[in-house]
């Protein structure tokens, strides 16, 4: 397909690369202003107490300390959905939440000051389990949450947004089924997603009610729109996005940081910069939602499933920011993994002592997968159904449908997916390998080997709106106005590539603008494989009619219709005479054309991931060693092919597979305290110990737009970990349910091993 175009499909170098490469890429810690300064933050040691009293004079008697804000010296910001929760408040909520802002001269200086504000606390009970959290007398966080139930429900979504899946008639479902099964599984491991770059910002006060914000995020336009709605509109806040040194997701929710240099920079009348440490990024930051399902299933012989009944509870940590959205999204992509006509599916959102939660990769459905999927492979080892062919039954096809995240029914119009997974089996070889449930596939020594799949998709491709504009100049350039920031996956470049195949102009000759809130139209920002479709699309609409006009305003110079026309290379030419021709600069040297395009989302098409695994365990020391995976998907279009293969190998990590073998944040439920908040601690894979991985991409055109493509690197993660977690299960021949598989816990699972096959750890 690639042969039709251009510049889509091929791979062209990103337009950052040499900077990227020689090290003059300036990210945000590498911007420089005149009369800066420099802010920290004064973290609690208790995950619940009261603050009696607050004495900050010996602080700021330290020399170049410039301010010292308490709540008591900020306005009643707040963030959370609902908002409830204080930018500074009396009361702190978790080991590390904020009790005071401090602006110095220099670093040092901001870090010495902290340790000179005495502060005395009313230390109060806290807890750290969801179950205990929803007992009556359990602590409680938020006097607005009495059962630590937080509110369900988005209303940016929509007045029938989803809450929960509820579906057809489950006793009817029940009774239909050849098997039944029931239990309690877990995905509670907290891995932080450790982009390289924490958050951090500089803001500038400039007016009694304008701050300009410095950010590094994947989505610069929407933190404007953020610290609007927790500033209750009273601030206009613009922001300016540069390079991002990675987010996944996570650093989308960087309110709190970014209003807290916001009011130093009130308070003193300077910029003010502040970046968390690496230890206060990995230890007091959002990490991703906590989940526990305790549900039934049924299926019959075939492998259609009957039933889904259970509760879903979801630990949000201190406060929701997203989690009602993850929520509302993981209970329609489960819907698209599994054809099911009967739902009764509640999720429970409870706030607990710990950080608050926010986006990671696979957004939701990630996170509820990794429970359901072990309990489907309880019904799957009953029914003796292999998990591939169940997985390739139950993935939505087209004509089937699904509720969203609005609460709306939508049908899905896109590829059969049964083709790409086919080609991943193939490729893994998994005819060949597949023993059967809780049978290794080979075994030697005491070192075992065990293979799994998983699946998934999100309809979030098309998700919420994107504006852009294209101008061009009678030189023969043309510039892209668009909010993107650039944040590692060479989005921006794919970008300039589709204004280049729709004005067939050299890449070099486009341009992009600032990532400024100011001057760019509305852009809600790359999530949720939404570049490719969703921003895309306004891309090229932008390009096109652009295009539209230029050939309308130069027809009658060429003695011809619009239609008739076509333009290449900065030249307007006739189609059926190339001879007869213009050059750009025709449209006088006075005048730009200016072409408008915007995507409104459009729910009906999903993309998908397959992953196929293969571990190794030792079933002496209860290592479990990675050693193939295959990824399988479509695409419809491959936009940049370097790229794509890099978004698929970002299946590792802690946004995805390593979350099921040794990634994870190590809460002491006791103090509430983050035990391995360093880089030393926290176990993750270094590139010496990445496993090969073997990407099977199909292209079979989507009906999307112009390119027919899918986005699909943020679901890369999310087919990983359960996959992960049925291969140790096979290779052991005992059932896990809780992640990751350390060596404790298979160790325990062998010890087991002697109650019977289906006994689980």
């Amino acid at each position: 397909m690639a042969s039709r175009y251009r510049f889509i499909g091929k791979a062209t170098p990103r337009k950052d690369a040499r900077e990227i490469v020689t090290g003059t890429t300036k990210f945000l810690d590498d911007r420089k202003f005149p009369d800066i300064l420099y802010g920290k933050v004064l973290r609690s040691p208790h995950p619940h107490a009261l603050i009696k009293s607050v004495s900050k004079s010996e602080a700021l008697k330290l020399p170049g300390v410039k301010a010292v804000l308490i709540w008591e010296d900020v306005p009643d910001w707040k963030g959370g959905t609902p908002r409830c929760f204080r930018l500074l408040d009396r009361k702190v909520r978790y080991v590390g939440d904020a009790v005071a802002l401090v602006a110095a001269d220099t670093e040092e200086r901001a870090r010495e000051a902290l340790r000179y504000i005495r502060v005395e606390y009313e230390v109060l009970p806290a807890v750290f389990d969801m179950e205990e959290a929803l007992r009556p007398g359990a602590p409680k966080l938020h006097e607005e949450f009495p059962e630590n139930i937080i509110t369900p429900g988005v209303p940016f979504f929509g007045p029938k947004n989803l809450k929960e899946v509820a579906i057809g008639d489950v006793e009817k479902g029940f009774a239909e089924a050849d098997v039944i099964t029931e239990g309690t599984f877990s995905y509670e491991n907290m891995p932080n997603p450790i982009p390289p770059e924490p958050p951090g910002v500089v803001a500038l006060w400039e007016a009694p009610d304008s701050v300009t914000l410095w950010v590094s995020n994947q989505a610069s336009y929407m933190d404007s729109v953020i610290l609007s709605h927790v500033t209750e509109k009273k601030v206009r806040v613009r922001t300016i996005g540069g390079p991002c040194g990675g987010s996944f997701g996570s650093k989308y929710m960087s309110w709190q940081v970014q209003c807290y240099a916001a009011l130093l920079s009130k308070a003193t009348g300077r910029p003010v910069k502040l970046v968390l440490t690496k230890e206060e990024h990995l230890a007091a930051f959002t990490l991703r939602p906590a989940s526990r399902m305790s549900a039934r299933v049924g299926i019959k012989k075939d492998g259609t499933v009957t039933a889904v009944q259970g509760t879903w509870l979801i630990d949000t940590g201190c406060y929701s920011m997203t989690t009602q959205s993850q929520v509302a999204v993981g209970c329609g992509e489960v819907q698209i993994m599994v054809n099911c006509p009967n739902w009764d599916l509640k999720p429970v959102i409870v706030c607990t002592n710990r950080n608050a939660s926010g986006i990671v990769r696979g957004f939701g459905g990630q996170e509820l997968k990794c429970c359901l999927i072990p309990l489907l492979s309880l019904a799957m080892e009953k029914a003796g159904v292999d998990p591939l062919e169940f997985m390739k039954k139950n993935f939505v096809k087209p004509g089937r449908g699904y509720f969203w995240r609005d609460g709306i029914w939508y049908v899905y119009r896109g590829v059969d997916y049964t083709k790409a997974m086919e080609k991943g089996a193939e490729t893994f070889g998994w005819k060949e390998k597949w023993k059967g449930w809780l049978t290794p596939t080979a075994v030697d020594g005491h070192k075992r080997r065990g293979i799994g799949v998983g699946v998934h998709g999100n309809a979030d491709i098309g998700e919420d709106s994107s504006e852009a504009y294209v101008r061009l100049h009678p030189d023969g350039t043309a510039m892209l106005f668009s909010c993107i920031t650039e944040h590692g996956t060479g989005q921006v470049t794919n970008y300039i590539r589709m204004v280049a195949e729709v004005l067939q102009l050299p890449m070099e000759r486009i341009s992009i603008t600032p990532s400024d809130s100011l001057i760019n139209p509305y852009e809600f920002g790359p999530a949720g494989s939404r570049g490719t479709y969703a921003i895309g699309s306004a891309v090229i609409a932008a390009a096109e009619d652009a295009r539209q006009k230029l050939l309308e305003l130069l027809a009658p110079r060429l003695k011809a219709r619009p239609e008739d026309l076509d333009t290449a290379d900065g030249i307007v030419y006739r189609k059926d005479d190339p001879g007869i021709k213009v050059p750009w600069k025709a449209m006088a040297v006075d005048r730009t054309i200016t072409g408008c395009g915007r995507f409104d989302p459009d729910y009906s098409l999903t993309n998908c991931m397959m992953t196929f695994i293969e571990v190794e365990v030792d079933t002496e020391t209860g290592k479990v060693a990675l050693t193939r995976v295959v990824n399988a998907t479509d695409i419809g279009q491959i936009i940049d092919p370097p790229g794509l293969e890099n978004q698929l190998n970002g299946c590792l990590g802690s946004a995805g597979i390593d979350s099921a073998i040794f990634e994870e944040m190590v809460l002491d439920r006791s103090i509430g305290r983050m035990l391995n908040a360093n880089m030393i601690d926290y176990k993750w894979r270094t590139f010496p110990e990445l496993p090969v991985i073997e990407n099977v991409v199909l292209e079979t055109p989507f009906p999307s737009h112009r390119f027919h493509a899918v986005g699909i690197g943020e679901i890369a993660t999310s087919p990983g970990p359960s996959a992960v977690l049925m291969a140790v299960s096979n290779a052991l021949g005992v059932w896990l349910h809780e992640y990751p598989v350390t060596p404790e816990r298979v160790l325990k699972a062998l010890g087991k091993a002697g109650a019977g096959k289906g006994g689980a750890a």
